[in-house]
């Protein structure tokens, strides 16, 4: 793994949440992007050389929602940025890890990613990354 790529934030309201990380950050997002796979809208932060997403549910019963409802809002993931995303995954099996997808999917910000099950990595969702050069 290369680098923590980003934290994702699940937030109830997005406009509002981008408010606070404006006044937070003193930056605003760079982008906004909904992934409709993941049945989430995302606007992403740079701080420095990594990234905070916040995520908001497009539909009161999709993955976001659902977390918020468990658990409230506030982190949600941590994600590590990989070079051979479909390499790491091989060997986070022969390790023994818990995949939440067999293959890659085209993720938010150009990125192919993989999440990791948070029962097999000490109770934390951890999302791979890998950059699409189109």
């Amino acid at each position: 793994m290369i680098r923590i790529e980003h934290i994702g934030i699940a937030v109830k309201d997005l406009g509002e949440a981008e408010a606070l990380y404006t006044r937070l950050l003193g930056v605003e997002p760079y982008k906004r992007e909904a992934v409709e796979s993941e049945g989430v809208i995302t606007s992403f932060f740079r701080t420095g050389p990594n990234k905070i997403e916040l995520l908001e549910s497009t539909s009161s019963d999709g993955p976001i929602a659902k977390a918020i409802e468990k658990r409230g809002e506030g982190i949600h993931h941590i994600a590590f940025e990989v070079a051979d995303i479909r390499a790491e995954m091989a060997r986070l099996r022969a390790e023994g890890f818990t995949l939440l997808n067999e293959e890659p999917k085209r993720g938010a910000d150009n990125k192919l990613v993989c999440f990791v099950h948070p029962k097999s990595a000490g109770g934390v969702l951890v999302e791979l990354c890998q950059e699409v050069h189109d």
